[in-house]
């Protein structure tokens, strides 16, 4: 059995943590890829260190990619620890104490595409995570013309590039520059900046050619040393602790977690306190594993077994019972500290990260806390109200919670990145609760939002059909065709909507006298249901007579109830035209006079 071990003092530097996001297709792992495979070709073989989800680059490697870019001896740094699974996923799962666990992240923009979809939201986790980063502008070889100088610093390569192509590349990054610019953010090329900490260094690579590639982990490392040196202060003999990266099923281990190790050390037989579904797990390790290095990774066994780890890194942990062990939970090592202590470590950094629920609200789910928290953060800006919010797939006790909602908008599950279990679909497809998934949080919050849209817009039409609306109409001169039994006379409408089978009344001062019920409207000897203002037409009004009841001249309107003018008023208003919200507000203003609660 190998053993893993620095002799290290308290205070050491651990390796910063590199996290890389951005949009699908646009070059994360190839430029991954890339910095691992330069690193493999100039240092020996085994100078890059593979870890679980994550790779070791150390300083000299660094310093050979980075070439006349970097002084090895202005750092005291150890490297870089690039964590391996790109994308937001892993870096929302990464947490430790007090948010991200990535110190600093690489946001990975093809230069032709611009922002997508993927980009935005990446940007927003670094917001609220107030995580540095840095913008590669990635496939500058894919510029029409453009002639590669494999794995050269990137203002070299620039140079060499004739002025048609540097001045297309120039477009492409000052638009890319005006994107970060509409997200708040200050920006240039790198090499034009003096001030990092207040503006984002661009820095265009090719994850083909390699161009680029020494700049990016050039100022990787500079930021690290100049802004980070003292985050990167850790007792790496101290007990360990560490964030969840994903559980696994492992051949011959049974389940095991895939850990990210920011502090301190774990070692075989260390008793640790893992985050679980339902409770805490405490449990022994069996066995630390780390992948074989990349020159062995042909042979059968996967894995070699190593005694002890010290942070940064990454690790496989084995131990029973984590079944129940939910990725982006923290990890602790016990050592000579009493156990109850870092239970209730463990418990207070997952209350940390608990979503708000209520008792009304839709259901969430997502693959890990991280991502739980990231969605439920949108859903609150968005004021999306969350009834239960759990990390996990689809199940059916799922779909019965959310039957329970009394709103029809919240008999939702949205799912970020997890499966729906098969009797899952059936029962919401029989039960009538609507799933929404995706592995984009404000696309799962947009879609959401349009079906609340779609429900609140039938609602309406359906308030509407059984909702009178407002007239004001006058009875025409010289138009009177029947005096009773119904009356039929002529009218022009002045404003709103005159409907068949509405009670209409003239004004006495205030008071609504009601005179009768439109019972037939009639435009140019044609039946018709309704009539909107400015036209003239024939109705019959069952009820009153003409001469007595009514005279030619006079004003009527449609006698509204107050339910129905305060659910115009206060719902309505916008969905109605202009001259029938002026007949609503006369009639209104004219019940007030006499009652100033009416309708409120």
């Amino acid at each position: 059995m190998s053993q893993e071990h620095s002799a290290s003092e308290p205070g050491d530097l651990r390796t910063p943590i590199v996290a890389v996001l951005g949009h699908v297709d646009h070059g994360k792992t190839s430029l991954l890829d890339k910095v691992r495979g330069s690193a493999v070709i100039e240092g020996e073989a085994g100078a890059i260190t593979q870890h679980i989800g994550a790779t070791a680059v150390p300083l000299d490697v660094v310093s050979e990619v980075a070439g006349s870019l970097i002084d090895p001896e202005s750092f005291d740094l150890p490297g870089l620890l690039f964590i391996d699974t790109p994308g937001h996923h892993s870096f929302t799962t990464l947490r430790s104490r007090g948010g991200a666990l990535a110190d600093i992240a690489i946001l990975v923009v093809d230069v032709n595409d611009g922002f997508q979809p993927q980009t935005e939201e990446a940007i927003r986790i670094l917001q609220d995570t107030q995580t540095p980063f840095v913008v590669a502008a990635n496939k500058i070889d894919t510029i029409p013309g453009w002639r590669p100088h494999e794995d050269a610093p990137v203002q070299e390569t620039y140079e060499a590039q004739s002025d048609r192509v540097r001045q297309q590349l120039d477009e492409a990054l000052y638009e890319l520059i005006g994107e970060l610019s509409d997200h708040g953010f200050s920006s240039d090329l790198y090499w034009r900046l003096q001030n990092f900490q207040n503006n984002i260094g661009v820095i265009p690579v090719s994850a083909e050619t390699g161009e680029g590639v020494p700049d990016l982990l050039t100022v990787l490392m500079g930021l690290a040393q100049r802004y980070m040196k003292e985050d990167m202060e850790v007792d790496v003999t101290g007990p360990g602790a560490g964030t969840v990266l994903e559980v696994k099923e492992e051949q011959g281990f049974g389940t095991t977690v895939d850990v990210i190790l920011y502090d301190g050390t774990v070692r075989e037989d260390d008793t640790i306190v893992v985050g679980g579904m339902n409770e805490t797990i405490v449990t022994e390790v069996r066995a630390l594993l780390k992948p074989q290095p990349l020159a062995e990774i042909r042979t059968e066994k996967r894995f070699e077994n190593v005694e002890e780890l010290s942070a940064a890194t990454g690790v496989k942990i084995a131990a029973p019972e984590l079944d129940d062990a939910m990725a982006g939970a923290p990890v602790r090592v016990v050592r000579d500290r009493p156990l109850q202590d870092v239970i209730d470590e463990v418990e207070a950094e997952l209350a940390e990260i608990a979503v708000e629920t209520e008792e009304e609200g839709v259901v969430v789910k997502a693959d890990t806390l991280g991502s739980l928290e990231a969605l439920a953060n949108a859903l609150e800006e968005a004021e999306i109200p969350i009834m239960r919010a759990e990390v996990g797939d689809i199940a059916p006790r799922d779909v019965s919670m959310a039957t329970t909602a009394d709103e029809d908008t919240h008999r939702c599950i949205l799912g970020f990145n997890v499966d729906v279990l098969a009797d899952a679909e059936q029962r919401a497809e029989q039960d009538g609760v609507e799933l929404f998934e995706s592995d984009v949080i404000y696309q799962l919050v947009e879609r959401y939002e349009e079906h609340v849209e779609a429900i609140e817009r039938q609602q309406k039409e359906a308030v509407f059909e059984n909702i009178r609306r407002p007239a004001r109409f006058r009875i025409l001169e010289d138009h009177v065709f029947r005096q009773s039994d119904p009356a039929v006379v002529g009218v022009e409408v002045l404003s709103g909507t005159l409907k068949r089978n509405t009670p209409v009344g003239k004004f006495d001062g205030n008071e609504l006298e009601r005179v009768g019920v439109v019972k037939g409207i009639q435009e140019q000897g044609e039946d018709v249901d309704e009539v909107r203002a400015g036209n003239r037409v024939s109705v019959s009004i069952d009820g009153p007579t003409v001469g007595r009841d009514v005279e030619e001249g006079d004003e009527l309107w449609v006698d509204l109830p107050e339910k129905h003018a305060k659910v115009l008023e206060q719902e309505l208003a916008e969905e109605i035209p202009a001259d029938e919200r002026e007949a609503l507000s006369m009639f209104v203003d004219k019940r007030r006079n006499r009652d100033p609660f009416w309708g409120k």
